[in-house]
């Protein structure tokens, strides 16, 4: 088994999500009284909002970048960013380190394709939805991506950060993310990206007509088969 190298924080609630649902998957896998290997560094991210909000995302990828050279000196087989967001500074985490980072958007387009899938609806903070990091990462794969208009982008945005990443889940967003989710399933989404590793824990697949693809869910089992691979 490898050593997972978990960059969470960011929120810890999802963070959470992450750790829990890799060991699951490893006990699953593997039974008896087996648990993952991993390394958890994690961040303030008190600190990484404050870039993400500057527009600094250089200083956000020394930060992440100095954790992923921690993880690896650590023992970390390869890395696991616990946020969709923060992969826009994948490239800057890349030259600190010498081993794989497994990528979010990636596990997803794999998810999204072996469904059949062809135009998907995004959620996620407003760094996801209107940069082109995370969106041209999942079209590379033939896939058309749909995002909410700007009101529905705002409002989204802020339910991540006032609310989950807070641990706040309020019936009200739930109803609004579902009337956001069916309006792009209106113009034609065949599936929802839920593109901020937090929103997973507001929205569930009955919330939604049109499959679900739940990031937290996705990368944290892609990485339990990267680490169970031979």
């Amino acid at each position: 088994m490898k050593t997972i190298g978990l960059i969470g924080g960011m929120s810890w609630e999802s963070t959470v999500e992450y750790y829990r649902i890799i060991n699951e998957e490893v006990k699953n896998k593997l039974g008896g009284l087996h648990s993952a290997k991993c390394i958890l560094y994690s961040v303030d991210f008190e600190v990484v909002e404050r870039y993400q909000a500057n527009g600094d995302w250089r200083k956000a990828g020394q930060l992440l970048g100095d954790a992923a050279q921690s993880l690896e000196k650590s023992g970390a087989d390869f890395i696991v960013i616990c946020t969709n967001t923060m992969h826009k500074v994948v490239a800057d985490i890349n030259k600190k380190i010498s081993i794989p980072i497994l990528h979010i958007a990636d596990a997803t387009a794999n998810q999204i394709i072996e469904a059949e899938v062809r135009t998907v609806g995004l959620l996620g903070t407003k760094y996801t939805m209107e940069q082109d990091f995370y969106k041209e990462r999942i079209e590379s794969n033939g896939i058309k991506v749909l995002v909410p208009n700007t009101t529905e982008r705002e409002l989204v945005n802020k339910v991540i950060y006032d609310e989950l990443c807070l641990g706040e889940i309020n019936p009200s967003s739930r109803d609004y993310y579902k009337k956001v989710i069916q309006n792009l399933v209106d113009r034609g989404a065949e599936g929802i990206i839920l593109g901020c590793t937090e929103v997973g824990l507001l929205v569930k697949q009955e919330d939604a007509e049109a499959p679900i693809f739940d990031t937290t869910l996705i990368h944290a089992i892609e990485s339990v088969n990267f680490a169970l691979k031979s």
